[in-house]
């Protein structure tokens, strides 16, 4: 059997009080390699707290969560910050690129501590801008790109180290419907590539195109109804 590249076991998140938060609730997931998952549900329902435990940014209060077959809950702090540069890519609802570096530049920024030769670097980088459409504006600096291209830059540095899970946060969020559906498509067709997905969202266009819905209300996951097929 293939090992998921998520699995969560009874993973609660409470922040003292008082009176104490209980963000997670005795929490049960699982995430198939090469599987888009999309997390609804209303503000303060807990969306943003599990992503940043599965991005390894909170550690949980009780529970197992295994990336990749390891159990992560039990590393130390270096562990975990080294785990999470190498199988984790983050992409956000703000694109947090550098305005006076070219798209290139900005990819290469996830490669810093990457010990291999900056040609090397830039190549991968290249390759990454290749894989959501943008070579042909990899020496152009952000401003003048559009909102898409932006985010589209931003999931290219997201994926350049190769990772093994790819989080969004409300990913859409900051663009209309046409530019959106552009970015989408980059995620699908990340996802045929066999990267694994899950996105934090509310609206619903983002959470129709993936293969899985869960929902959580109050801290408690629930498989919602399903997108499209994988």
């Amino acid at each position: 059997m293939t090992t998921p590249a998520v699995r969560l076991r009874g993973v609660s998140r409470t922040f003292e009080g008082p009176p104490p938060v209980h963000a997670l609730r005795d929490i049960d997931l699982e995430v198939g390699r090469g599987e888009s998952v999309a997390i609804v549900g209303p503000s303060g329902s807990g969306k943003s707290t599990l992503l940043h435990v599965l991005g390894l940014l909170d550690q949980v209060t009780s529970g197992r969560y295994d990336l990749d077959g390891s159990d992560v809950a039990s590393m130390r702090d270096s562990q975990r910050a080294g785990l999470r540069g190498q199988s984790i890519g983050f992409v956000f609802q703000d694109f947090h690129l550098l305005r006076h570096r070219t798209v290139t530049e900005n990819v290469m920024t996830a490669l810093l501590y990457n010990r291999s030769p900056r040609r090397e670097r830039r190549e991968r980088a290249v390759a990454a801008l290749e894989r959501v459409g943008l070579a042909h504006r990899r020496t152009a600096t952000p401003d003048t790109l559009s909102g898409g291209e932006r985010q589209r830059v931003a999931i290219a540095r997201a994926v350049v180290s190769q990772p093994v899970l790819l989080l969004a946060d409300e990913p859409t969020g900051n663009l209309d419907s046409a530019t959106g559906a552009s970015v989408l498509e980059a995620f699908e067709a990340l996802r045929r590539d066999g990267i694994t997905i899950v996105v934090a969202t509310h609206d619903d266009a983002v959470s129709s195109v993936a293969g899985r819905r869960v929902s959580i209300v109050d801290g408690v996951l629930s498989e919602a109804t399903a997108g499209v097929a994988p």
